[in-house]
């Protein structure tokens, strides 16, 4: 999970898994990296099994890489070990950062979408009421929903024209309670009015 986490390897993971088979120096362009840095995380992700070499193509002197097509996902237990939980928590905040991150571009880039994406892109938060059993549905159904679209499994070629990569960002968590601050003394008042 900890080599996982790193953005760099998060950013070839998905690269891969979204848009097929590529070489080491393709994956850097995209990490912002040097492909020796690339070719070296793509070995630890293959060393724990989230991608593998894919067939050749061309004369075959690239070395081609793939994502292992497998869910990835990430929970913390209330019986992990401190270490693993640790890990974990470095991982699902990397997850979460990356997540912002991609968000944060589409906004940023949204005026420059055509009118039909920009009439299509939703940013939404909701607070639902639901027990732990009613959320494990919910958890269910949107994977089912969300299934016949995954890039990985549904290639330009089965797509309808001007099909386009999109992003889904689902997040289904109990609310935690916060901190609340308390109200401002009349201390801090009175000491700027005297000096």
């Amino acid at each position: 999970m900890r080599a996982l986490a790193h953005p760099a390897r998060l950013m070839i993971l998905n690269r891969l898994r979204v848009e097929g088979s590529a070489t080491a120096t393709e994956v850097a362009e995209i990490a912002g990296i040097t492909p020796s840095a690339a070719s070296y995380h793509l070995r630890m992700l293959a060393k724990y099994g989230f991608v593998e070499d894919a067939p050749a193509r061309g004369d075959g002197r690239e070395r081609m890489w793939r994502g292992v097509d497998r869910p990835l996902s990430v929970g913390v237990q209330p019986d992990d070990q401190p270490e693993v939980r640790a890990a974990k928590v470095l991982l699902i905040a990397a997850f979460r950062r990356d997540a912002n991150e991609e968000a944060e571009r589409a906004l940023a880039a949204s005026d420059l979408e055509p009118e039909e994406w920009r009439d299509v892109t939703l940013f939404s938060r909701h607070r639902l009421r639901v027990d732990a059993g009613e959320l494990a549905e919910l958890n269910r159904q949107i994977e089912r929903v969300l299934e016949p679209y995954f890039a990985r499994d549904r290639g330009e070629e089965v797509a309808p024209e001007g099909a386009r990569v999109v992003e889904a960002q689902v997040n289904l968590f109990p609310v935690a309670a916060r901190v609340v601050p308390g109200l401002p003394t009349e201390d801090h008042d009175a000491r700027m009015v005297s000096e």
